[in-house]
């Protein structure tokens, strides 16, 4: 499966503005949102023949390109795709997203629409793109917008086709945007010299344009490694478009892989798509969970099973003796040591302890026995 996420759509005029003059009095005003555009028969039928030649190539899905210069303003923005689709003739197997680019200048550093309060706005488009011409909005797109979230840029384009890329490719900022999961597009169409940028950021044409184009994808493969790299068309005439293949062969002379190659307009593209199916969850969840519950859980309710007869409810509840049987319950007296020793009193002594002077008399006692036997025995014997 090959895919092409840059097929641009001409631009049209809004319908209340076709053939009605400014007056002077609306000069200062803001302008009102345009109610709907119209496509002419004659670019319905060219978007027709591009779409049928892409299919012929052998690509499957492709985005059409909406491009808003500067800022993206609520009251003033329309969407163009919807009534684009709507007039398109259905094929199968074919899968058309829309995709909107917003080319950034320094009048968008200060901000170019990309907030919360224009989210519903946002959430028209399957895929968000942003081209820097300024060092500021390069970082801004690389740091802040290309974190997951309801905004989160996809695809960062880069002007190829301007005589020099405006901004430096920091190895810290390209780091951080592939780590966020965003890609980088290379548009082959400045490789065969097409008049003007395919992104809009009016580039030059013919041999200039090839040589710059080289020069800038040089760089772009060199800085990312080939990593998240994404090759798209971005071409205005039906002459220009090539096959798969032919892009793949394209970019091996830029110093990519046959792998690479082939997965820049493959897997690339394809993981772009399926990460832009978060930005409509929360916290780039894959798809949003739903709680299914059971009918049986909902319908059926607890019962409470019934107690046996044989045992009775007081059976079932513990015992407590009562105060007047703790009374007359007898004290167990304090068990003996098993070592044979008596306890000691509180006093520290054996409960057979004597005082010292008994034991002293009770020895001289004895001793005087003993001397009045031997005084006997002498008598005796004498």
């Amino acid at each position: 499966m090959f895919i092409d996420l840059n097929v641009p759509v001409p631009t049209v005029v809004p319908r209340h503005t076709q053939g009605q003059p400014q007056s002077k009095k609306s000069k200062g005003k803001q302008q009102s949102a345009p109610d709907s555009v119209a496509f002419t028969p004659a670019q319905i039928s060219a978007i027709e023949s591009r779409i049928d030649l892409l299919v012929h190539l052998g690509y499957t899905t492709f985005a059409l390109n909406q491009i808003a210069q500067r800022k993206v303003d609520a009251k003033t923005h329309i969407n163009v795709l919807d009534p684009l689709l709507a007039q398109l003739r259905r094929r199968t197997n074919v899968v058309i997203l829309k995709r909107i680019t917003i080319v950034l200048d320094e009048e968008s550093e200060k901000g170019f629409g990309l907030t919360t309060q224009n989210a519903p706005l946002f959430e028209q488009y399957d895929i968000i793109a942003l081209l820097p011409t300024t060092q500021t909005t390069f970082s801004q797109a690389c740091l802040s917008h290309s974190a997951p979230s309801p905004l989160t840029t996809h695809i960062i384009a880069l002007p190829l086709a301007l005589p020099r890329l405006p901004f430096h490719l920091k190895h810290t900022l390209v780091r951080t945007a592939l780590r966020n999961g965003a890609a980088f597009e290379i548009c082959y169409a400045g490789a065969l010299g097409a008049e003007g940028d395919p992104c809009g950021s009016g580039g030059e044409g013919g041999g200039a344009a090839k040589r710059n184009w080289w020069a800038g994808a040089r760089e772009v493969v060199r800085v990312t490694k080939g990593a998240g790299v994404l090759v798209s068309g971005g071409v205005v005439n039906d002459a220009d478009l090539r096959s798969p293949r032919d892009v793949g062969n394209l970019l091996t002379i830029l110093g990519l892989a046959q792998n690479v190659a082939h997965d820049a307009n493959s897997s690339v593209p394809r993981t772009q798509i399926l990460r832009a199916q978060t930005r409509r969850t929360y916290r780039a969840v894959l798809s949003e969970p739903k709680v299914i519950i059971p009918e049986n859980m909902i319908t059926s309710q607890p019962t409470l099973l019934p107690l046996p007869e044989s045992e009775p409810t007081s059976a079932l509840l513990p015992t407590v003796p009562s105060s007047a049987a703790q009374a007359d319950a007898p004290t167990s007296e304090p068990e003996a040591p098993q070592n044979g020793k008596k306890r000691r009193l509180n006093g520290g002594e054996d409960e057979d302890t004597q005082p010292q002077g008994a034991a002293t008399e009770g020895k001289e006692d004895s001793t005087m026995r003993k001397r009045k036997k031997k005084k006997t025995r002498e008598n005796v014997t004498g």
